[in-house]
């Protein structure tokens, strides 16, 4: 099933299935067979096979939730405030003139055109180096520094 967020799963969707990996760990400590554990947890066969892989290459860290899927921003970390100054210029000053409102979308592709990488929606909005930056613009939050 695909979200709104960018496809891939609500954080409360990934604990959910984070959930379900951790009582599959408990079975395969117990040395439940896979199409039981399939069939006790209600998921595909295919899926407890991949995840017993995991398991027992890592253990109980392995199948750990690994966040939003979605690729991340590329944003090189030598360019720290330029993509917030850009924000604070606001949307009509990069051709968005019908509102002034960032959107997710917006910023993501304001980053593919200023620093010519690709990134997510769900990326551009968790980039920490924007977080602030981003808060401030599409929340209308004051920034913890100012």
């Amino acid at each position: 099933m695909r979200h709104a967020d960018g496809g891939g799963l609500t954080p409360a969707g990934r604990l959910r299935r984070e959930s379900v990996r951790m009582q599959a760990a408990e079975l395969f400590e117990q040395q439940v067979r896979p199409t039981e554990v399939a069939g006790l947890l209600r998921v595909s066969v295919k899926s407890v096979y991949q995840w017993r892989r995991l398991w027992q290459g890592g253990g109980r860290e392995a199948l750990a939730s690994l966040g939003p899927s979605g690729s991340r921003c590329r944003l090189s970390p030598r360019c720290p405030d330029k993509p917030a100054a850009y924000l604070e210029h606001g949307p009509a000053a990069h051709g968005w003139v019908e509102d002034q409102v960032w959107t997710a979308s917006r910023v993501a592709t304001l980053i593919g055109r200023k620093f010519h990488v690709s990134c997510s929606v769900s990326g551009a909005t968790n980039t920490p180096r924007l977080h602030s930056a981003l808060r401030t613009a599409l929340l209308g939050e004051q920034s913890p520094t100012s």
